[in-house]
């Protein structure tokens, strides 16, 4: 029996909390995303951990939209957002929006005011700037600071009412200018943003920042534990602050390290970049690190989730190799995929000895790692389609393919021996021709014969035909974005290959957006959503061993 793996340290304080009766034993939890982008694999990580700590220990998890900038918003990404958390395999208890509070933080807006804890300021965002100090120094007052209370309620009023264009005011928490934590140096709690929002509309034209709505909707939503990544640290104290002044549900928020995976980037303005400048063809191109791009390249919610699980819960950040990722999907597909035969770079063989015209049905297994998977038929004739890497003219010691006098088994079928080939005008070989050994019949071969190597194949007369994409790592770097200069400019040139006409089984032909194969010595692929009836497309997953790998020892 395995070990039951250690408590990460949040659940330790959760396990903690419901002993010592916190909360009446209560975990609450919430995930917050802004809906101003697609959801990447980091995102993932932070799903998997609300979602995980709250069916662990019989809470709920919100999904709350935190909708407070209009300017970059939109409902396509709420959906898609809601859609990617449905397809990890999680469902939230409450949908909620940070929207859905506007006129209880604007109250509570209020309430500050009312105490002397928050005053209008009039200074630009360049001014507040160079007023606020640095680390080793303490900032200065605004002159503004000291206004009344009733001057800062009218103020704040006529903000409401869309008086004032934007810039021109806003609405600061009045904490200490010496503060050592740069965060509470007065921090900025409204800004005036004339701008159409995509659920109130046009009711509101000034919103809350994010450091103002975010505990405040905690506390609203009697959230438990707030679980941040850790550039959120120094944003805990304000957290706190807001709640106390306010006297509100005390949440509580905690933090671990975000999910940085290599050869990648994770900001949202940079993928956005990718998407808008045509470096990939959307949000969903297989080469991103979105849910939906995963999602299309055939990557499954549960190799997602125990990549997520492997990775940990930790207090530090750290570069995760996309190779543990990749792992973790070979690992759950050679367990579920079925095999099939795919040529993607064709050559002719003939079979010269074997009848013209004459076929025959062999059964190839589905799955050899699942007894219950049952087989299908291959089609066996005298002319063939090899991969070209399958032949060489000369062939060095230990080439266990083809080449002339060498001989090598057609998987599922015979042992054949190559006895000459043609060239084409350009000299590239064009046919091979062999003689097959018709006791060598896989299954009942009483030839005597032994062969090292063993190559798949299709049926000329048979196959269907197919475009193939094979993907590969968006960058060629480890991390792009820690690299001097533009990002953009370590873009993997060879991240697509483009195979406009690959030859396949016939047996692929029924195959359904998303059904996931291994096709035999090239790695494990999906059916794309531009497929139509008369034209497959197929994804590359992820290739059958870590090449990247080989590589970086090489170098």
């Amino acid at each position: 029996m395995s070990e039951e793996r250690s408590l990460n340290f949040i659940e330790q304080i959760i396990e903690d909390d419901i002993a010592n009766g916190v909360n009446d034993g209560r975990v609450h939890t919430r995930f917050p995303p802004e809906p101003n982008g697609y959801l990447h694999i980091g995102h993932a990580k932070s799903i998997c951990l609300n979602f995980g700590l709250a069916n662990k220990y019989n809470g709920k998890t919100n999904l709350r939209f935190d909708d407070t900038n209009p300017v970059t918003e939109e409902t396509e990404y709420v959906e898609s957002i809601k859609a990617d958390i449905k397809w990890l395999g999680y469902q939230w208890a409450n949908e909620l929006y940070a929207s859905d509070y506007f006129e209880q933080l604007h109250d509570f807006a209020v309430a500050l005011i009312k105490k002397g804890l928050a005053y209008v300021d009039d200074l630009s965002a360049a001014e507040i700037a160079a007023l606020k100090g640095t680390p080793t120094e303490p900032g200065k007052n605004s002159p503004h600071r000291n206004r009344s209370v009733e001057e800062n309620l009218q103020l704040f009023a006529d903000m409401r009412a869309g008086k004032y264009p934007d810039g021109a005011k806003v609405l600061r928490a009045k904490v200490d200018m010496a503060h050592v934590n740069m965060h509470m140096r007065d921090p900025l709690m409204y800004r005036i943003k004339h701008a159409h929002h995509h659920r109130t509309g046009d009711t509101w034209c000034i919103y809350p920042m994010y450091d103002f709505a975010h505990g405040q909707s905690d506390s609203i939503e009697k959230i438990t534990h707030s679980i941040c990544t850790l550039e959120f640290i120094p944003h805990r104290e304000l957290y706190n602050w807001f709640i106390e002044q306010l006297n509100i549900f005390p949440s509580h928020q905690y933090e671990f390290a975000r999910l940085n995976l290599s050869y990648t980037v994770m900001s949202k303005r940079k993928l956005l970049q990718l998407v808008n400048e045509g470096h990939v063809t959307g949000w969903d191109d297989p080469r991103m690190p979105t849910l939906s791009a995963f999602r299309r390249r055939g990557y499954t919610p549960s190799s997602i989730r125990t990549f997520a699980e492997r990775v940990g819960v930790a207090k530090r950040d750290n570069l995760i190799e996309i190779g543990l990722l990749e792992f973790c999907i070979r690992e759950e597909l050679n367990k579920t995929a079925n095999r099939v035969m795919a040529v993607l770079d064709p050559v002719k063989l003939v079979i010269t000895n074997y009848p013209e015209g004459q076929t025959e049905d062999l059964p190839a297994e589905n799955n050899p790692e699942d007894p219950d998977s049952g087989h299908h038929n291959l089609t066996f004739s005298n002319t063939l389609y090899i991969e070209r890497e399958d032949f060489m003219e000369e062939p060095p010691k230990k080439f266990f393919r083809l080449g002339p006098g060498l001989m090598v088994r057609l998987k599922h079928a015979y042992i054949v021996k190559c006895d000459s080939f043609e060239k084409d005008a350009d000299g590239n070989v064009s046919t091979i021709f062999c003689s097959y050994i018709p006791e060598s019949k896989s299954g009942s071969d009483t030839s005597g014969i032994n062969v090292k190597g063993t190559i798949h194949w299709v049926s000329a007369a048979h196959a269907a035909t197919a475009e193939v994409r094979l993907y590969d790592r968006l960058f060629s770097v480890e991390n792009p974005a820690a690299e001097e200069g533009d990002f953009k400019s370590f873009i993997n040139p060879s991240s697509l290959e483009l195979i406009p006409q690959a030859y396949i089984e016939p047996f692929l032909l029924d195959a359904k957006v998303g059904d996931q194969f291994q096709f035999l010595r090239k790695g494990y692929f999906c059916v794309d959503p531009d497929s139509t009836p008369g034209k497959l497309v197929f994804n590359r997953t992820v290739t059958l061993k870590d090449t990247w790998a080989k590589e970086a020892k090489k170098a």
